[in-house]
């Protein structure tokens, strides 16, 4: 069992990430999802979100972007955001404690409602414009 410790360096964001989309990868519902946009670019994919999170939680600014937009078209609903939300709490809970872990957790949580609701917004919206 790995000796838990808070978030406080990129090489914690990176265990983090790693792990975390490790299990992505693996999981019967989200894998083919990513796997389909992501393809074979992982590695970018995995620097993208070392950035992200360092950004996030280390208030080290290294993101330059917007989270959103790659996922405004993907074919996901509540239970892809709920499975995502339980794969990251597990990995956070795995891993780490703290302030930091709590954080990073709250924030998991938060970007997640947003963008389902976004996402179903949007869906609605041009379901409604179809008609």
């Amino acid at each position: 069992m790995p000796n838990k410790r808070d978030l406080h360096t990129l090489e914690d964001i990176q265990l983090l990430v790693d792990t975390f989309y490790a299990k992505v990868q693996q999981d019967p519902l989200l894998k083919d999802i990513f796997g389909s946009v992501i393809q074979d670019q992982w590695p970018l994919h995995l620097e993208k979100m070392y950035r992200f999170w360092q950004t996030i939680l280390l208030q080290e600014h290294t993101y330059y972007g917007s989270p959103f937009p790659p996922h405004a078209q993907l074919p996901v609903e509540k239970k892809h955001f709920d499975r995502w939300q339980n794969l990251f709490y597990a990995t956070v809970d795995a891993n780490f404690t703290g302030e930091k872990a709590t954080e990073a957790k709250w924030r998991a949580t938060k970007m997640a409602e947003m963008f389902l609701m976004k996402i179903e917004y949007a869906v609605k919206n041009t379901v409604v414009k179809g008609k």
